[in-house]
Protein backbone atom coordinates (compact mmCIF):
# COMPACT_ATOMS: atom_id res chain seq x y z
CA UNK A 1 0.00 0.00 0.00
CA UNK A 2 1.44 3.65 -0.93
CA UNK A 3 1.04 6.93 0.23
CA UNK A 4 -2.35 8.34 -0.92
CA UNK A 5 -1.68 11.89 0.41
CA UNK A 6 -2.84 14.94 -2.28
CA UNK A 7 0.31 16.85 -2.85
CA UNK A 8 -1.28 19.78 -1.78
CA UNK A 9 -0.79 18.65 1.43
CA UNK A 10 1.96 20.86 2.52
CA UNK A 11 5.09 19.39 3.59
CA UNK A 12 4.84 20.31 7.26
CA UNK A 13 1.81 18.56 7.93
CA UNK A 14 2.35 15.08 5.93
CA UNK A 15 4.40 13.56 9.08
CA UNK A 16 1.05 14.38 11.38
CA UNK A 17 -1.30 13.13 8.76
CA UNK A 18 1.02 10.08 8.61
CA UNK A 19 1.02 9.44 12.20
CA UNK A 20 -2.90 9.71 12.33
CA UNK A 21 -3.88 7.39 9.28
CA UNK A 22 -1.22 4.74 11.00
CA UNK A 23 -2.44 5.45 14.02
CA UNK A 24 -6.43 4.53 13.13
CA UNK A 25 -5.07 1.62 10.94
CA UNK A 26 -3.16 0.38 13.98
CA UNK A 27 -6.62 0.91 16.12
CA UNK A 28 -8.43 -1.96 14.49
CA UNK A 29 -5.80 -4.41 14.75
CA UNK A 30 -5.49 -7.27 16.85
CA UNK A 31 -2.10 -7.06 19.09
CA UNK A 32 0.25 -10.39 19.03
CA UNK A 33 3.22 -10.40 20.14
CA UNK A 34 7.11 -11.68 18.92
CA UNK A 35 9.97 -10.18 16.70
CA UNK A 36 12.78 -11.02 14.74
CA UNK A 37 15.52 -8.76 13.40
CA UNK A 38 18.27 -9.21 11.06
CA UNK A 39 21.14 -7.18 10.36
CA UNK A 40 24.30 -7.75 7.98
CA UNK A 41 27.37 -6.06 9.21
CA UNK A 42 30.46 -4.41 7.96
CA UNK A 43 32.27 -7.70 8.34
CA UNK A 44 30.17 -10.23 6.55
CA UNK A 45 28.68 -10.84 9.78
CA UNK A 46 24.43 -11.77 10.05
CA UNK A 47 23.41 -11.66 13.06
CA UNK A 48 19.29 -12.62 14.00
CA UNK A 49 17.46 -11.48 17.13
CA UNK A 50 13.89 -13.18 18.04
CA UNK A 51 11.99 -12.34 21.44
CA UNK A 52 9.55 -15.04 23.13
CA UNK A 53 6.60 -13.48 24.23
CA UNK A 54 4.07 -15.95 25.90
CA UNK A 55 1.43 -16.01 28.88
CA UNK A 56 3.24 -18.51 30.17
CA UNK A 57 6.48 -20.63 30.44
CA UNK A 58 6.12 -22.47 27.37
CA UNK A 59 8.99 -24.89 29.35
CA UNK A 60 11.70 -24.09 26.56
CA UNK A 61 14.53 -26.22 26.12
CA UNK A 62 17.83 -26.17 23.40
CA UNK A 63 18.53 -29.53 21.96
CA UNK A 64 21.22 -30.74 19.43
CA UNK A 65 19.50 -33.24 16.64
CA UNK A 66 22.08 -35.23 14.38
CA UNK A 67 21.93 -35.39 10.52
CA UNK A 68 20.70 -38.72 9.52
CA UNK A 69 17.63 -38.36 11.93
CA UNK A 70 14.45 -39.57 10.38
CA UNK A 71 11.54 -38.00 11.27
CA UNK A 72 7.75 -37.98 10.96
CA UNK A 73 5.16 -35.28 10.53
CA UNK A 74 2.36 -36.19 13.51
CA UNK A 75 -0.34 -35.37 11.54
CA UNK A 76 -2.37 -39.07 11.37
CA UNK A 77 -2.04 -40.86 8.37
CA UNK A 78 -0.38 -39.51 5.51
CA UNK A 79 2.23 -37.78 7.18
CA UNK A 80 5.14 -36.19 5.88
CA UNK A 81 8.91 -38.16 7.00
CA UNK A 82 11.80 -36.93 5.61
CA UNK A 83 15.64 -37.57 7.08
CA UNK A 84 17.45 -35.11 8.34
CA UNK A 85 20.47 -33.78 5.64
CA UNK A 86 21.58 -31.35 8.25
CA UNK A 87 22.25 -31.21 11.82
CA UNK A 88 20.65 -28.44 13.85
CA UNK A 89 20.72 -26.94 17.40
CA UNK A 90 16.91 -25.55 17.92
CA UNK A 91 14.87 -23.96 21.01
CA UNK A 92 11.66 -25.89 21.87
CA UNK A 93 8.26 -24.89 22.45
CA UNK A 94 6.26 -26.62 24.78
CA UNK A 95 8.29 -29.63 23.80
CA UNK A 96 6.14 -30.29 20.65
CA UNK A 97 7.87 -27.84 18.39
CA UNK A 98 11.01 -26.43 17.19
CA UNK A 99 10.24 -22.29 17.95
CA UNK A 100 13.82 -21.52 16.34
CA UNK A 101 16.99 -22.65 15.52
CA UNK A 102 20.66 -22.84 13.70
CA UNK A 103 21.61 -25.73 11.41
CA UNK A 104 25.02 -26.44 10.82
CA UNK A 105 25.37 -24.62 7.13
CA UNK A 106 24.17 -21.08 9.03
CA UNK A 107 20.64 -21.83 8.02
CA UNK A 108 18.65 -19.72 10.83
CA UNK A 109 14.75 -20.86 11.23
CA UNK A 110 12.00 -18.54 13.76
CA UNK A 111 8.44 -19.32 14.11
CA UNK A 112 6.21 -16.35 15.27
CA UNK A 113 2.56 -16.26 16.01
CA UNK A 114 0.50 -14.56 13.44
CA UNK A 115 -3.40 -15.23 14.05
CA UNK A 116 -4.43 -14.51 10.94
CA UNK A 117 -2.71 -17.75 9.21
CA UNK A 118 -5.25 -20.12 7.17
CA UNK A 119 -3.21 -23.41 5.99
CA UNK A 120 -5.84 -24.58 4.34
CA UNK A 121 -7.42 -28.41 3.93
CA UNK A 122 -5.59 -31.69 3.37
CA UNK A 123 -4.82 -31.95 -0.47
CA UNK A 124 -5.45 -35.65 -1.49
CA UNK A 125 -1.84 -37.13 -2.17
CA UNK A 126 -0.11 -34.58 -0.23
CA UNK A 127 1.68 -35.43 2.90
CA UNK A 128 0.39 -33.52 6.15
CA UNK A 129 3.02 -31.79 8.54
CA UNK A 130 2.15 -30.46 12.10
CA UNK A 131 3.34 -26.88 12.84
CA UNK A 132 5.10 -28.37 15.28
CA UNK A 133 7.42 -29.42 12.94
CA UNK A 134 7.70 -26.88 10.38
CA UNK A 135 10.74 -24.78 11.56
CA UNK A 136 12.16 -27.88 12.23
CA UNK A 137 11.81 -29.57 8.95
CA UNK A 138 13.32 -26.71 7.16
CA UNK A 139 16.30 -26.71 9.17
CA UNK A 140 16.64 -30.38 8.74
CA UNK A 141 16.28 -30.18 4.85
CA UNK A 142 17.73 -26.99 3.77
CA UNK A 143 21.32 -24.97 3.47
CA UNK A 144 20.13 -21.87 1.80
CA UNK A 145 17.30 -19.73 1.58
CA UNK A 146 17.63 -19.80 -1.71
CA UNK A 147 17.15 -23.54 -1.58
CA UNK A 148 14.66 -23.55 0.71
CA UNK A 149 12.23 -20.99 -1.26
CA UNK A 150 12.33 -22.83 -4.32
CA UNK A 151 11.39 -26.30 -2.84
CA UNK A 152 8.78 -24.26 -0.62
CA UNK A 153 6.97 -22.42 -2.90
CA UNK A 154 5.91 -25.79 -4.86
CA UNK A 155 4.34 -26.47 -1.60
CA UNK A 156 4.66 -29.95 -0.77
CA UNK A 157 3.03 -30.66 1.84
CA UNK A 158 -0.21 -29.02 4.09
CA UNK A 159 0.33 -27.68 7.79
CA UNK A 160 -2.06 -29.02 9.97
CA UNK A 161 -2.46 -26.70 13.01
CA UNK A 162 -4.19 -27.86 16.30
CA UNK A 163 -4.52 -25.93 19.62
CA UNK A 164 -1.34 -25.65 21.63
CA UNK A 165 -0.73 -27.64 25.24
CA UNK A 166 -2.44 -24.74 26.50
CA UNK A 167 -5.74 -24.61 24.40
CA UNK A 168 -4.97 -21.52 22.02
CA UNK A 169 -4.03 -22.11 18.43
CA UNK A 170 -0.90 -23.15 17.09
CA UNK A 171 -0.70 -20.95 13.94
CA UNK A 172 2.31 -19.14 13.03
CA UNK A 173 4.57 -17.56 10.11
CA UNK A 174 8.30 -18.59 9.67
CA UNK A 175 11.38 -15.82 8.61
CA UNK A 176 14.28 -17.97 7.55
CA UNK A 177 18.06 -16.31 6.56
CA UNK A 178 21.27 -17.36 5.69
CA UNK A 179 24.75 -16.50 6.40
CA UNK A 180 25.04 -14.72 3.05
CA UNK A 181 22.19 -11.93 4.41
CA UNK A 182 19.40 -13.11 2.11
CA UNK A 183 15.95 -13.58 4.08
CA UNK A 184 12.39 -14.91 3.93
CA UNK A 185 9.39 -14.38 5.29
CA UNK A 186 6.63 -17.31 4.97
CA UNK A 187 2.49 -16.89 5.53
CA UNK A 188 -0.38 -19.44 5.20
CA UNK A 189 -2.83 -16.81 4.04
CA UNK A 190 -6.38 -18.05 2.65
CA UNK A 191 -5.34 -21.39 2.10
CA UNK A 192 -2.40 -20.15 0.08
CA UNK A 193 1.44 -19.99 0.86
CA UNK A 194 3.00 -16.25 0.49
CA UNK A 195 6.68 -15.80 0.97
CA UNK A 196 8.38 -12.16 0.79
CA UNK A 197 12.29 -13.22 -0.71
CA UNK A 198 14.63 -10.63 -0.06
CA UNK A 199 17.54 -9.09 1.56
CA UNK A 200 15.46 -6.01 2.54
CA UNK A 201 12.90 -8.34 4.29
CA UNK A 202 14.64 -7.91 7.69
CA UNK A 203 12.04 -7.29 10.53
CA UNK A 204 9.58 -9.84 11.18
CA UNK A 205 6.42 -9.57 14.45
CA UNK A 206 2.80 -10.72 14.12
CA UNK A 207 -0.14 -9.06 13.24
CA UNK A 208 -1.54 -7.98 10.90
CA UNK A 209 -0.07 -10.26 7.93
CA UNK A 210 3.16 -9.34 6.03
CA UNK A 211 2.36 -6.93 3.59
CA UNK A 212 0.38 -4.97 5.67
CA UNK A 213 2.96 -4.56 8.26
CA UNK A 214 5.52 -3.21 5.61
CA UNK A 215 2.85 -0.36 4.73
CA UNK A 216 2.71 0.54 8.16
CA UNK A 217 6.25 1.50 8.66
CA UNK A 218 6.11 2.71 5.11
CA UNK A 219 4.04 5.54 7.47
CA UNK A 220 6.52 5.86 10.11
CA UNK A 221 9.38 6.06 7.76
CA UNK A 222 7.67 9.74 6.64
CA UNK A 223 7.76 10.53 10.37
CA UNK A 224 11.16 9.65 11.06
CA UNK A 225 12.11 7.69 13.89
CA UNK A 226 14.29 10.42 15.12
CA UNK A 227 11.00 12.63 15.92
CA UNK A 228 8.91 9.94 17.14
CA UNK A 229 8.40 6.26 17.15
CA UNK A 230 5.41 3.85 18.55
CA UNK A 231 6.01 2.83 22.09
CA UNK A 232 3.47 -0.25 23.08
CA UNK A 233 4.13 -4.17 22.96
CA UNK A 234 1.64 -4.18 19.39
CA UNK A 235 3.29 -6.33 16.93
CA UNK A 236 3.12 -2.75 14.58
CA UNK A 237 4.31 -0.40 17.11
CA UNK A 238 7.57 -3.30 17.44
CA UNK A 239 7.76 -3.79 13.83
CA UNK A 240 8.59 -0.10 13.25
CA UNK A 241 11.05 0.13 16.12
CA UNK A 242 12.76 -2.54 15.56
CA UNK A 243 13.14 -1.90 11.69
CA UNK A 244 14.36 1.85 12.62
CA UNK A 245 16.66 0.26 15.32
CA UNK A 246 17.94 -1.97 13.29
CA UNK A 247 19.24 0.05 10.56
CA UNK A 248 20.59 2.38 13.10
CA UNK A 249 22.84 0.58 14.33
CA UNK A 250 26.52 2.36 13.09
CA UNK A 251 28.19 0.73 10.15
CA UNK A 252 31.20 0.49 11.79
CA UNK A 253 29.74 -1.92 14.44
CA UNK A 254 31.67 -5.65 13.98
CA UNK A 255 32.50 -8.51 15.83
CA UNK A 256 31.10 -9.30 19.46
CA UNK A 257 29.96 -5.18 19.24
CA UNK A 258 27.76 -6.46 16.47
CA UNK A 259 26.22 -9.40 18.70
CA UNK A 260 25.75 -6.89 21.47
CA UNK A 261 24.01 -4.59 19.26
CA UNK A 262 21.40 -7.12 17.98
CA UNK A 263 20.55 -7.97 21.42
CA UNK A 264 20.01 -3.83 22.18
CA UNK A 265 17.37 -4.19 19.41
CA UNK A 266 15.72 -7.33 20.54
CA UNK A 267 15.50 -5.97 23.83
CA UNK A 268 14.13 -2.67 23.31
CA UNK A 269 11.04 -4.56 21.15
CA UNK A 270 10.65 -6.86 24.15
CA UNK A 271 7.54 -6.79 26.78
CA UNK A 272 8.24 -6.48 30.44
CA UNK A 273 7.87 -9.39 33.13
CA UNK A 274 4.25 -9.04 34.76
CA UNK A 275 2.63 -7.81 31.04
CA UNK A 276 -0.62 -9.92 29.92
CA UNK A 277 -3.64 -9.25 28.00
CA UNK A 278 -6.34 -11.54 28.69
CA UNK A 279 -7.68 -13.80 26.04
CA UNK A 280 -4.80 -13.17 23.96
CA UNK A 281 -1.38 -15.39 25.30
CA UNK A 282 0.59 -14.09 22.95
CA UNK A 283 0.47 -10.19 24.00
CA UNK A 284 2.63 -10.80 27.30
CA UNK A 285 5.80 -11.01 28.62
CA UNK A 286 8.99 -11.62 26.94
CA UNK A 287 10.38 -15.38 28.36
CA UNK A 288 13.52 -15.44 26.64
CA UNK A 289 15.53 -14.06 23.96
CA UNK A 290 18.00 -16.19 21.15
CA UNK A 291 20.00 -13.95 18.72
CA UNK A 292 21.73 -15.95 16.07
CA UNK A 293 25.50 -15.17 15.04
CA UNK A 294 25.22 -17.15 11.39
CA UNK A 295 28.79 -16.07 10.09
CA UNK A 296 30.06 -17.89 13.23
CA UNK A 297 27.55 -20.19 13.93
CA UNK A 298 27.34 -19.48 17.64
CA UNK A 299 23.18 -19.64 18.75
CA UNK A 300 22.89 -16.85 22.03
CA UNK A 301 20.45 -17.68 24.47
CA UNK A 302 18.59 -15.44 27.29
CA UNK A 303 16.06 -15.77 29.94
CA UNK A 304 13.97 -13.07 31.10
CA UNK A 305 14.13 -14.34 34.51
CA UNK A 306 18.35 -15.56 34.36
CA UNK A 307 20.58 -12.20 34.49
CA UNK A 308 23.34 -13.99 32.82
CA UNK A 309 23.47 -15.07 28.59
CA UNK A 310 25.12 -18.60 27.60
CA UNK A 311 25.21 -19.44 24.13
CA UNK A 312 26.18 -22.07 21.95
CA UNK A 313 28.73 -22.73 19.03
CA UNK A 314 27.76 -25.35 16.82
CA UNK A 315 31.16 -26.30 16.27
CA UNK A 316 30.68 -28.13 19.75
CA UNK A 317 28.26 -29.63 18.95
CA UNK A 318 28.30 -33.35 17.49
CA UNK A 319 26.44 -33.34 14.15
CA UNK A 320 27.44 -36.61 12.57
CA UNK A 321 24.48 -39.10 11.54
CA UNK A 322 24.51 -41.95 14.44
CA UNK A 323 25.23 -39.44 17.41
CA UNK A 324 22.94 -38.77 19.96
CA UNK A 325 20.10 -36.40 20.44
CA UNK A 326 20.66 -34.25 22.90
CA UNK A 327 18.93 -31.46 25.49
CA UNK A 328 20.30 -28.92 27.59
CA UNK A 329 17.83 -28.62 30.63
CA UNK A 330 16.08 -25.20 31.06
CA UNK A 331 12.61 -25.99 32.43
CA UNK A 332 13.47 -26.31 36.17
CA UNK A 333 14.95 -23.38 36.47
CA UNK A 334 18.25 -24.36 35.13
CA UNK A 335 20.62 -21.81 34.17
CA UNK A 336 23.81 -21.24 32.17
CA UNK A 337 27.16 -19.03 31.88
CA UNK A 338 28.97 -17.98 28.57
CA UNK A 339 30.06 -21.62 26.49
CA UNK A 340 26.68 -24.43 27.36
CA UNK A 341 27.77 -26.76 24.87
CA UNK A 342 29.33 -29.26 27.44
CA UNK A 343 25.74 -29.39 29.58
CA UNK A 344 24.10 -31.01 26.54
CA UNK A 345 22.40 -34.43 27.71
CA UNK A 346 21.53 -37.61 25.58
CA UNK A 347 17.49 -37.27 25.59
CA UNK A 348 15.06 -38.83 23.37
CA UNK A 349 13.64 -36.26 20.48
CA UNK A 350 10.66 -34.78 21.23
CA UNK A 351 7.38 -35.57 19.13
CA UNK A 352 6.33 -32.73 17.52
CA UNK A 353 2.38 -31.47 18.81
CA UNK A 354 0.15 -34.04 17.53
CA UNK A 355 -1.94 -32.83 14.45
CA UNK A 356 -4.67 -35.18 13.12
CA UNK A 357 -6.28 -33.99 9.81
CA UNK A 358 -9.24 -32.28 9.99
Amino acid sequence: MASTMPRSVPDRLRPVIAMALAAGLLAAMPATACTRCLRVFADGRVVVGRSMDWVEDPGSELWIFPKGLKRQGNAGPGSLEWTSTHGSVGVSFYGVATACGMNEKGLVANLLYLAESDYGTPVAGRPNLSIGGWAQYVLDSYATVAEAVTALEKEPFTIIAPVLPNGDPGVGHLAISDPSGDSAILEYLGGRLTIHHGRDYTVMTNSPPYDQQLALNAYWKEVGGDVMLPGTIRASDRFVRASFYINAIPKEVTGPKAIASVFSVIRNASAPLGISTPGEPNVASTIWRTVHDQKDRVLYYDSATSPTVFWVPLDQCDFTAGAPVKRLPLKGGETYSGDASAAFRPAEPFSFLKAPPR
